[in-house]
């Protein structure tokens, strides 16, 4: 039996090679879609004035990359003034790679929109914050909780998803699919225009991808994370009991 994961390789394989010796299940790991900074030309189709912001929002690596290239690009050279606000620590860490982490003003929550939203609080309210997100979200968590604040924000792309060609690949020799994100569904979509579900069971790891499934029609096996299911592994693992 074979499960297709729609991600890259994780460097710890040992929960999914606990499942082949357990289960005979083996797990093949092949990326849906790939993350891509947006072009200066892309970008500017936005109408969005980089100088005028005095602090950015950041949730991804990603998101980090692609604003710096972009102020590369347009010539735009980042204030030492600016202020960073970070949905995490290992965002905010990943910062390091484009400025001296030290000297800077940054600034991270625990996750969640609201943490980011009441680290700004009167110390910070008179920034105009610019809310990076991806090419294809017109709004943003964040953003309606900046709002809320009464908050001067903009939410601004800086990456997109490009699917990947997964033509090659011959569905019906897996069992199931993991999915994480609309985004795989979408690269489903594009390299099997006449995709039918079949007999190909579908474990749906996040709320996004849930709704986007529910929304096509498409059965869910298992959904996850819940208060039981804290990893995909354990997702697959809770699929093949029922095998």
């Amino acid at each position: 039996m074979k499960i297709l994961i729609s991600q890259k390789q994780p460097t710890n394989l040992n929960a999914y090679t606990a499942l082949e010796e357990k289960y005979g299940a083996k797990s093949e790991f092949v990326p849906f879609f790939r993350i891509e900074p947006l072009s200066a030309k892309e970008f500017r189709a936005q109408r969005i004035n980089l100088p005028d912001y005095t602090a950015i929002v950041f949730s991804s690596r990603y998101a980090i990359d692609a604003y710096f290239k972009l102020c590369e690009e347009m010539r735009f050279k980042v204030p030492e003034t600016m202020k960073y606000f970070c949905s995490t620590e290992l965002v905010a860490l990943y910062l390091q790679k484009h400025v001296v982490y030290r000297k800077r003003k940054i600034f991270f929550g625990d996750g969640t929109p609201q943490s980011v939203a009441a680290l700004v609080g009167p110390k910070h309210k008179g920034e105009k914050f610019l809310i990076t997100t991806s090419d294809e979200s017109s709004s943003s968590p964040l953003a309606s909780h900046f709002i809320k604040a009464g908050l001067d924000c903009t939410v601004s792309a800086m990456v997109k998803s490009v699917p990947q060609d997964l033509s090659g690949l011959k569905l019906s020799d897996y069992a199931a699919v993991v999915l994480y994100s609309p985004y795989d569904l979408k690269s489903l979509d594009a390299s099997f225009p006449d995709f039918e579900q079949g007999e190909l069971d579908i474990i749906a790891y996040g709320k996004g991808i849930a709704a986007a499934l529910e929304e096509k029609g498409l059965k869910i096996a298992v959904k996850a994370p819940s208060a039981e299911i804290q990893s995909a592994a354990r997702a697959i693992e809770e699929y093949l009991k029922t095998r």
